[in-house]
Order: C-alpha cells, then sequence, then structure tokens
C-alpha cells in the first residue's frame, strides 16, 4: 500500500511514522509513505498557500491550486490523480471509524490532505476529494494529528503489520462494541486485585466474563453502538 500525506508541515509525521507499528510496516515493505510539501506547488515568491475568505469574515482560507497541483504529482503519468481514496481531514466530515479504517485498509493507495487555518476552500472537498473525514466534534489546529490517527488505523490492519493477529481481533470496535478491561501481573497492587476469574484457568468463564465486561462498558460509555449491533444484545 500506499499512503500520502498532502501538508504543510511534513516533518510533523516523520517522528511517527519512523516508529511503532508504522515503521515496522514500511520495514516490511507493508507500505511506503509519501509526504508531500504544500508549499512547493504555489507559484509565487512568498509561498502563499491561503487567501481571505469570500463574502469577508475572519480568518484564512486555504488556496485550492496547492492541493490539485500536489495531488496532480502523486498520479501516474498522464493522470490526474493517483489511484485508490482521497481523502480531506476535516471538522465537518464524517466521523471515523473502525469500519472506515477496513475499508480504506484495502485501498491500494491512500492520500489524505490536511487542512490549516480557518478552513479550505470548498472546492477541494466538493470535487478533489472522495471523502471528508472527521476525528470527532472538536477541532484541532490541523489536518495533520488526525491524517496520523487514520494512517496508524489502517496500517495496523495490513496483513503482516502486526505479528498478533488475535490481539488485534479482539481490539475495541472490531466486532461492533467496547473491548473488556485487561490485567497483567503483579497479581495485586497496592490493594487492588486482578479478578479471581481470571486467575481460574477456565476459559469458558473468562470468556463469558470478558463478553460481559465489554457489553457493560458498551452500554455505560457508548450505547449507540449496541443499537447499531443489536445482535450482541
Amino acid at each position: 500500500m500506499r499512503i500520502n500525506v498532502v501538508t504543510l508541515f511534513p516533518d510533523f509525521s516523520r517522528g511517527p511514522l519512523s516508529l511503532s507499528i508504522p515503521a515496522r510496516a514500511a520495514a516490511a515493505g507493508l507500505v511506503t509513505y509519501e509526504l508531500v510539501q504544500l508549499r512547493d506547488f504555489t507559484h509565487d515568491r512568498h509561498q502563499t498557500v491561503d487567501d481571505l475568505p469570500y463574502g469577508g469574515g475572519s480568518g484564512m482560507v486555504m488556496k485550492p491550486e496547492p492541493f490539485w497541483e500536489a495531488v496532480r504529482s502523486l498520479a501516474p503519468d498522464g493522470a490526474e490523480r493517483p489511484g485508490g481514496r482521497i481523502v480531506l481531514m476535516s471538522a465537518r466530515g464524517k466521523r471515523f471509524t473502525h469500519e472506515d479504517a477496513v475499508r480504506l485498509a484495502v485501498q491500494p493507495e491512500l492520500t489524505l490532505l490536511c487542512g490549516h487555518y480557518k478552513d479550505v476552500d470548498h472546492r477541494v472537498a466538493e470535487s478533489l476529494a472522495d471523502e471528508e473525514l472527521s476525528l470527532g466534534d472538536f477541532v484541532l489546529s490541523g489536518g495533520e494529528v488526525a491524517a496520523l490517527a487514520v494512517l496508524d488505523a489502517v496500517v495496523r490492519l495490513l496483513p503482516g503489520a502486526i505479528s498478533d493477529h488475535e490481539s488485534a481481533a479482539t481490539d475495541s470496535f472490531y466486532d461492533g462494541w467496547l473491548s473488556p478491561p485487561s490485567y497483567t501481573r503483579p497479581a495485586e497492587y497496592r490493594g487492588l486485585r486482578v479478578p479471581e476469574v481470571l486467575l481460574s484457568g477456565d476459559h469458558a468463564r473468562i470468556a463469558a466474563w470478558r463478553r460481559e465486561q465489554g457489553l457493560r462498558l458498551t452500554r455505560e460509555r457508548r450505547p449507540e453502538l449496541l443499537e447499531e449491533h443489536p445482535e450482541h444484545g
């Protein structure tokens, strides 16, 4: 897989991509990363990427031309755009979910567009990007944090990126609900004990406890997940 990040701050992503699962996946040849500097696709001596909004108002809006030209630079010869999906990270986008990560992980290529300032010219969302995604109901100073979150969630799903597939398959949201609590040694710490059932060696009881606890946490914290997946009860 190839993942492109179009951004004003390529260095923001270099550190995270050199660590942990994203780095191991790249070293194993599962994914390549391309960090694209938007200012390289401006045509004035100040490398201007933003301008005042039409109609007035506060803040600055990122211009469409640098995004279009940056995306075109990633395309094969003679093409207007790269393969796979083009995603604009945006506070007005659809909330990113595990299902989106699964959907994007099967793409041959993924291009993430990072906005900054007040907004991005809507023509980028309307005609260049395939979709807009958001991490949640809050605003970040730029799309870089959101793009890294999407990238990490996608890369860890690539076959071979995680050595323990069973561990990934029991993560929160994998089956549509929250994962149960986890414990490790020591069995008692500061008077806090690991639940006895986890020490019992009875795998059937442990599985039942984990399901019960996962459902309890989901009911308490994310009840809408159970509405979306009524099979869990």
